[in-house]
């Protein structure tokens, strides 16, 4: 079981690291810039799941042969930079997906084992697979896939209770992860494919007609003109505001 994270572990930090790759060529970065978007996408949320647990010293320290695979995979990708280069667009959200899931099982896997009650795991395993890219999509000067509309965060949340729940029912651990990676990559996968989103409110602000001003030699402006109406604000999903041509 130890050695089947440990290469689910190391599976996670290729994948996240060749999206990073892959963002940075897109970006056009030198080989550094690469190396560091690999690096931050790679091991950056196992190090701030590591640091928030209270794991000293965190992993990549004690076993080095995280950054050896991150160093050869930014090798590797600048070997076949060619290749790299001609990847679709829809490469790096699926790559991405697939690291999302493999880190969402680890981290909800180690903050258990760690003794953190259910909803500590599920966090640490959210942490786990979000923090990195985040990092990376901030310094490529990106907005956040876990900021957007995109189902994104919610995948992550559901396959670590997923973990949770499956781990207190006594179920093995081979069907459990299975189930947690399944879960977390399904809907991430079906959210791309589909473009589902959670539902997103905006405050639009509508202009009513200003009442007509009298003539102030007239009659009725000796008396009390009523007041203009002010602008209401109301709640309304962005597809309405589309549809009506305004902004959300």
């Amino acid at each position: 079981m130890t050695d089947l994270v440990y290469w689910l572990d190391m599976a996670g930090v290729i994948v996240f690291a060749l999206s990073g790759v892959v963002l940075a060529c897109r970006s056009r970065m030198d080989p550094f810039g690469m190396l560091v978007l690999a690096a931050v996408t790679g091991i950056g949320g196992g190090t701030l799941r590591d640091l928030v647990l209270g794991v000293q010293p965190v992993f990549w320290v004690t076993d080095p042969t995280y950054l050896w695979v991150i160093v050869g995979t930014v090798g590797l990708s600048i070997l076949g930079f060619h290749y790299i280069h001609r990847l679709s667009r829809g490469f790096l959200p699926v790559a991405d997906a697939f690291g999302l899931a493999l880190f969402t099982v680890i981290g909800t896997h180690k903050a258990l084992l760690l003794g953190s009650s259910g909803i500590v795991a599920v966090l640490m395993g959210l942490l786990t697979g979000v923090a990195g890219g985040m990092v990376r999509d901030v310094l490529a000067r990106r907005m956040p896939m876990v900021l957007r509309q995109e189902i994104y965060a919610t995948a992550a949340i559901a396959g670590g209770t997923v973990f949770v729940i499956l781990e207190a029912l006594g179920v093995p651990f081979m069907p459990t992860i299975a189930l947690a990676l399944f879960t977390t990559l399904g809907l991430r996968l079906a959210a791309i494919h589909w473009r589902l989103s959670l539902p997103v409110f905006a405050w639009v602000v509508i202009q009513r007609p200003s009442m007509p001003t009298p003539d102030p030699g007239s009659e009725k402006a000796s008396r009390s003109a009523p007041l203009r109406p002010k602008a209401r604000v109301r709640l309304v999903p962005p597809e309405r505001s589309r549809r009506k041509g305004k902004k959300p």
